[in-house]
Formats: structure tokens, C-alpha cells, sequence
């Protein structure tokens, strides 16, 4: 329980990184990397702490992706100790970001440590690139510290990406890809007026809902062998004064679709379009989109990682492309081989937020491994 990177992954979570603070935690890490002979660049945006580091020359290059904020603890009293003071309790370590994610950032620096102390003259080079503003907006984290790269000409050959992807057992799931995210908030234009008078009022929520009746039953796409099919879903439905005999002028209606690579953001909102013109509805529509889906088919750090995680933990794992959206999606820019492989999920985001000590060294052993099959 007292190893290295336990304890780096206490040190992590007594840090009070609430996004987009960073809570001293890059500072923490820059000092372990330092003696290793990996160059140090803050690349800190509008009150966000990003840290791009690396060691070596030519590629090959493997980075490790992570975020140090974390989200609110919520009520403290629920929590079974204060969540940023780490505590063991019947073989878990708990507090706010035990699983997402400060337990593999330090597993990636103990992994680099080792791997170093082995391969000193390693093949090709490994970078950390880390942000504090992955929970919170994601407009002046990685995403930026992608484009500093692309500006000058710097790509990367793989990245692993820290989240907490396993299931039931550490290691029994990699995310290769995640989908797309693409809102939109549709104001539906009526004319309000005094409900006795249907003759005067044009009701935006009759005029509509034949409209979302075909966008909800429409088949976007089928999916492929890596994603599900395209999900499209109301979230917020608003309309009225509040008064039950008035028509209400306008609705206003928020949706989203969670795509694939089988369809294009382009392609579904020109469908949208075409559904609620051809229904007559008068409206106004703002689309938002928060990231493109990325996929990385089985290859070299697919393979590699698997491999990892056969001789570490014992069993054979599976691939994924489920859940919300990381920041992998921005790497993915300038990286053709992405995956995601991390501890255990079931309590992210949770009171009581845990991982199990005995997972703790096993996620940076199949780290190192990962960097040994990679760049030896």
C-alpha cells in the first residue's frame, strides 16, 4: 500500500482541483518528471493549467493524456471522509478523484520512472500532456495545447488517455473511439394569444411536435462494427407563460445527437432542416458541436495495450467506443492511434468516489509495459 504510486495518487487527490483549478498538482508532477530529463512547457489558458512534457527525440512518440480537475464533491457530510483527504477504508482508497483520474496521472509518471530506470536509451520519445479543464468547459485545455502542437508541426504516434474505463475488473475494457456530440436549440416561432381564440394564436407546440414525432423516429444511421447508431434526444422542452389560458408565442427546444463515424455533423443537420421545413415549422436553430467522434481500429497500440493487460491482470479485454466524450477527440487531431484505458468507473463522479488499492500499481505496470512494447 505504500508504494510509489499510491502514494503520488494521495498526494493528487489532497489537492483541492475543483475545475478548472489545477490545485498545485502540475507542479507535483513537473517535479517527478524533471530529473528524468523531460522538458517542461506551461501552456496555461484564461485561468486553465495545461503542461506539455516529453522526453526524447524522434518518434515514435506515446503520450499519456489526463486531466487533474476534478467535479464537485457535492454534499460533504455524505461522504464517508472529507473527499480530499485520502483514506484508505476495507482496501479502497477514496476521495474526489481516485477513479477520474489523479490515480492514473500518477500511475503514468511511476510508469515512466520505472520504464526509465530500465531503458534510459529508449527508442523514441514519451510525453505527458496534461490539463485542468477536462470536467468543466474543455475550451482551454488539451484542445489548446493541440493546436499549439499542430501549429508547429508536432504530432504524436499513440496516446493513452487515463479515464476510467474498466467495467468489473481493471483492465477488462479500452475505449478505442467515443462519438460525436452535436446540440441544437431550436425556437419554434408561434404568435401568442388568449386560448379561447385559437383563430388569433398560432400555437408553436402544435406546429412542432409533428416534426419531432419523424426526427424521433428517424434512423440516422445503423452504426458499425466499432459505434452504436446515431442517438438523437430532446432534452429540454420549454413553452408558456406559466398561465394556463394563454398560448404561448414561442418553444424552445434543446436536442442532441450522440453520432458515429457512419454520419457527418454537416450530413444530420441538413436532415433536421429538411424534416422541419418540409412540416412548415417557422423557426430559428443554433447548433452546437462540442467533438467529433474518433475511432481507432485495432492495430499497433490496440494490440500492444491488450497485450499489456494479458500479462498484468491476467485477462483478455475488450474494445468500446460507449460513454460521453473525453478529450480524446481533440488528440485525435494530431494523433492517429487513441485509446482510452484507465481503473474501474463505477463510482466517478460519486459520493464516496474509490478505487481499489489492489488496482493501483497493476494500472501502472500495464503502463510501463505498454511504453516497453512501444519504445524499447
Amino acid at each position: 500500500m505504500a508504494g510509489s504510486t499510491f502514494e503520488l495518487a494521495c498526494e493528487l487527490i489532497a489537492r483541492r482541483s475543483v475545475t478548472p483549478a489545477d490545485g498545485g498538482c502540475l507542479e507535483l508532477v513537473a517535479r517527478r518528471l524533471a530529473p528524468l530529463g523531460f522538458s517542461l512547457e506551461r501552456m496555461d489558458r484564461e485561468g486553465v493549467s495545461n503542461l506539455w512534457t516529453r522526453r526524447g527525440g524522434k518518434g515514435p512518440i506515446l503520450c499519456f493524456a489526463g486531466h487533474t480537475d476534478v467535479v464537485p464533491p457535492g454534499p460533504i457530510d455524505q461522504w464517508g471522509s472529507d473527499p480530499f483527504q485520502p483514506e484508505v477504508r476495507d482496501g479502497f482508497l477514496y476521495g474526489r478523484g481516485a477513479a477520474d483520474m489523479k490515480t492514473s496521472i500518477a500511475a503514468f509518471v511511476t510508469a515512466a520512472e520505472r520504464f526509465l530506470a530500465i531503458r534510459a536509451d529508449h527508442a523514441g520519445a514519451i510525453a505527458l500532456l496534461l490539463t485542468s479543464d477536462e470536467e468543466g468547459r474543455a475550451v482551454d485545455g488539451t484542445v489548446r495545447v493541440v493546436e499549439a502542437l499542430k501549429a508547429r508541426g508536432e504530432t504524436l504516434d499513440y496516446c493513452i488517455v487515463g479515464e476510467p474505463t474498466s467495467a468489473e475488473r481493471l483492465g477488462d475494457t479500452i475505449k478505442n473511439g467515443r462519438r460525436g456530440s452535436l446540440s441544437g436549440k431550436l425556437i419554434v416561432k408561434g404568435v401568442q394569444g388568449h386560448i379561447a381564440y385559437p383563430h388569433l394564436v398560432k400555437n408553436p407546440v402544435h406546429k412542432v411536435a409533428p416534426a419531432l414525432t419523424e426526427l424521433a423516429a428517424t434512423v440516422w444511421d445503423t452504426g458499425n462494427e466499432y459505434f452504436p447508431p446515431t442517438s438523437w434526444q430532446v432534452s429540454n422542452f420549454h413553452a408558456g407563460t406559466g398561465a394556463d389560458n394563454v398560448v404561448p408565442g414561442t418553444a424552445e427546444i434543446l436536442f442532441n445527437f450522440r453520432f458515429s463515424t457512419a454520419s457527418t455533423p454537416d450530413g444530420l443537420k441538413a436532415r433536421v432542416h429538411e424534416i422541419l421545413d418540409r412540416h412548415g415549422v417557422e423557426y430559428a436553430l443554433d447548433w452546437t458541436l462540442s467533438g467529433r467522434p474518433y475511432l481507432t481500429p485495432r492495430g499497433k497500440l490496440v494490440e500492444v495495450a491488450a497485450q499489456a493487460i494479458r500479462e498484468i491482470a491476467g485477462i483478455e479485454t475488450g474494445l468500446s467506443t460507449s460513454g460521453g466524450t473525453s478529450d480524446g477527440r481533440f488528440i485525435a487531431d494530431i494523433c492517429p492511434e487513441v485509446i482510452e484505458l484507465g481503473p474501474l468507473n463505477a463510482t466517478i463522479h460519486k459520493i464516496d468516489e474509490c478505487i481499489a488499492v489492489a488496482d493501483i500499481e497493476p494500472l501502472s505496470r500495464i503502463y510501463e509495459r505498454t511504453l516497453d512494447l512501444l519504445l524499447r
